[in-house]
């Protein structure tokens, strides 16, 4: 049951509310609940774990700093998309072992590489994070350099051994997921550090992180159960074409920042207004293009489903996003992203059952 908070007027710090009560006349003080103030609190301190706008600062555990400089919010895409290649595999089972295997798979796409990923990006990007997002642990001053190092460090580490271990596991001659693994965190460096710095172009460092939450998991989890093929390949850099629109939106709220430090995002380049709709359309365009695939593999249940769950997408990108992509893209991610991402499972499924 949910509780109402009284609302009053504003007024100086200094100052105190007074009313009059009609039979005495005399003042009354109120103060206002500090129930909202404790939300607010808990609301901001939860953001700040996640990796998320509108985070507090101030934490002082080093391991719960740590895991904010991994950002857990970001493990979620890359650990469905491994869901998706273990559908597209068409062999996975339902035993012990298997679900051993997905598990461990998931610890290296999430909290080991995107871990790494992430942290890589925020030490390159600790002075546009004291514009942008001040609140995070490395511009705030929370975590030294070389405890940013050593983190960087043991997350690589970590993700390569695991990725050869799931090698081993699957019985590979070649080791694919290594392989994956190893090309998945060149980019991630690549994507924030000298001398390459994807990121300052809007277009490479949209693609990039669209391979990275789409193709790469997905390779790994089909690679994990079943051959990877071209057409598994080509399929999922096509698909990460829609997760260039959607990498697109996370640009937004660093535009003032981007635009000060010359990264070339498409917000800057283009502008707001143009750059949300060229986001749309990417995301809506290459959503359809892979459901008219579908059908045309005869898979027309799913190919239709998959083609139907853009319409919500893009009522919400009506709603929310094309009329205020600033202050609205948090809240359009959250509405219309779980429609994209059922559309990707849907789709692995339809690849398994069709043998691809």
């Amino acid at each position: 049951m949910s509780e109402q908070t009284q609302s009053f007027p504003e007024a100086n710090s200094s100052e105190q509310l007074e009313f009059l009560e009609p039979e005495t006349k005399a003042p009354v003080d109120v103060k206002p609940s500090t129930d909202a103030p404790l939300v607010s609190d808990r609301s901001a301190k939860t953001r700040q774990m996640l990796g998320m706008k509108g985070a507090s600062s101030g934490e002082t555990s080093i391991w719960k700093i740590r895991l904010q400089l991994t950002k857990p919010i970001t493990w979620i895409p890359l650990i469905w998309g491994v869901l998706c290649g273990t559908a597209s595999s068409g062999n996975f089972t339902w035993s012990l072992e298997n679900v051993l295997k997905v598990a461990t798979c998931m610890l290296l796409a999430g909290p080991l590489l995107t871990g790494y990923t992430q942290t890589v990006n925020d030490y390159s990007d600790r002075e546009i994070d004291a514009v942008n997002e001040p609140y995070r642990p490395i511009p705030s001053g929370a975590i030294s350099t070389p405890q940013v190092i050593t983190q960087i460090l043991t997350l690589l580490l970590s993700g390569i051994a695991i990725a050869f271990i799931l090698d081993k596991w699957a019985g590979h001659q070649f080791p694919t997921i290594t392989a994956l693994a190893l090309g998945g965190s060149f980019l991630a460096y690549i994507y924030g550090a000298p001398p390459f710095q994807l990121k300052r172009n809007g277009w490479l460092s949209g693609y990039a992180l669209g391979a990275s939450y789409i193709a790469l998991p997905w390779c790994t989890g089909h690679a994990l159960f079943g051959e990877l093929n071209w057409t598994i390949v080509v399929l999922t850099l096509i698909y990460s074409m829609a997760g260039l629109g959607i990498a697109v939106v996370n640009d937004f709220k660093s535009v003032e920042g981007d635009r000060q430090f010359g990264l070339q995002s498409l917000p800057v380049m283009f502008g707001v207004n143009t750059a949300a709709w060229i986001c749309v359309v990417m995301i809506d365009l290459f959503q359809a293009g892979i459901g008219a695939y579908l059908l045309s593999l005869h898979e027309n249940v799913y190919g239709a489903i998959v083609l139907l769950l853009i319409v919500p997408q893009i009522v919400f990108q009506k709603l929310y996003f094309l009329p205020d992509p600033l202050n609205n893209d948090v809240k359009y991610q959250a509405s219309a992203q779980p429609f994209l991402v059922l559309g990707m499972l849907l789709t692995g499924i339809a690849l398994g059952h069709a043998g691809i």
